[in-house]
């Protein structure tokens, strides 16, 4: 039976664990942080011992971190690594450069459906890698996602990431722009937000981010504003080494960092609907 380990038990990576434990797949977990281990709730078969495992699935900030992690703790001929992280894609063909010399296979996975997906096992993965290891690796990634898309050789899936959140974080920050102004305007946010979404401006952001967890007051998008930053940082990069172009990158990433300068890297993105109004002047008035 093909057994797996998760490294990383934040938001994400303990939704992902439960997951692959439920299904008797979970050879082993850790995170640096031991109450995360605690946190996770995993089963008690569940050990520490990543190198036992056929799959290691990382669940970290990023590919960097993979890096430091397997110099401490390195990877055996055959194993596969699974990157769920976001990431540039120069950094992980690097380091799937380096895994091959090991014998060690590859993958970037990146992930969207946020901690909810995480928690219910349906993430949707856009992959980069050899075709046969990603087959080889489908009775694991099909307890954690319904739905897979192989773009092409390693970096192709944090590639196609970086596209997906910056549009999705610039489509978020548009979002609280345009509410923002209903709301001066003497306008129901909750009845724009209904216009929105039976017209052409609907998106996940209105149809889901806005209702479930910023208008009903719960302020809980299940992530820090310092992970959209990084993201779109990266995506900043991504578009600078092809000469563009950025404009609304540029633009998104200039207000999450304005927001990081008002000390608040580790709120939940739900708060930057009521930042909004200040990061807009901030930016301007640089």
């Amino acid at each position: 039976m093909t057994t797996s380990a998760v490294v990383g038990l934040g938001q994400m990576g303990r939704g992902i664990a439960r997951c692959l434990d439920r299904a008797g797949l979970l050879h082993a977990a850790m995170d640096a942080n031991p109450d995360q281990r605690a946190a996770a709730g995993l089963s008690q078969a569940v050990g520490s011992d990543i190198a036992a495992a056929d799959i290691v699935l990382f669940v970290v900030p990023g590919t960097a971190q993979i890096a430091e992690i397997l110099e401490q703790t390195p990877c055996r001929a055959g194993q596969v690594i699974v990157d769920l992280t976001t990431s540039h894609p120069e950094e992980s063909a690097a380091l799937a450069a380096r895994l091959a010399g090991s014998g060690v296979a590859y993958v970037d996975a990146a992930m969207t459906g946020g901690a909810a997906g995480a928690d219910a096992g349906n993430l949707t993965l856009m992959m980069g890698g050899e075709a046969e290891t990603i087959g080889r690796i489908a009775p694991v990634l099909d307890r954690i996602s319904h739905k897979r898309f192989h773009m092409g050789p390693v970096g192709s899936g944090h590639a196609t990431k970086l596209v997906h959140n910056l549009i999705l974080h610039s489509a978020f920050m548009a979002t609280c722009e345009g509410l923002t102004l209903a709301g001066k305007a003497g306008l129901e946010v909750d009845r724009v937000v209904e216009v929105l979404n039976a017209g052409n401006a609907r998106s996940f952001v209105t149809e889901v981010r806005f209702p479930r967890d910023i208008l009903g007051g719960t302020m809980n998008a299940r992530s820090r504003i310092a992970n959209l930053e990084k993201d779109l940082g990266l995506a900043r990069r991504f578009a600078a080494a092809m000469e563009g172009p950025a404009a609304y990158t540029g633009l998104t990433h200039d207000l999450l960092a304005a927001a990081l300068a008002q000390g608040a890297a580790e709120t939940d993105f739900s708060h930057l609907f009521p930042m909004f109004d200040e990061l807009a002047r901030q930016v301007r008035d640089g």
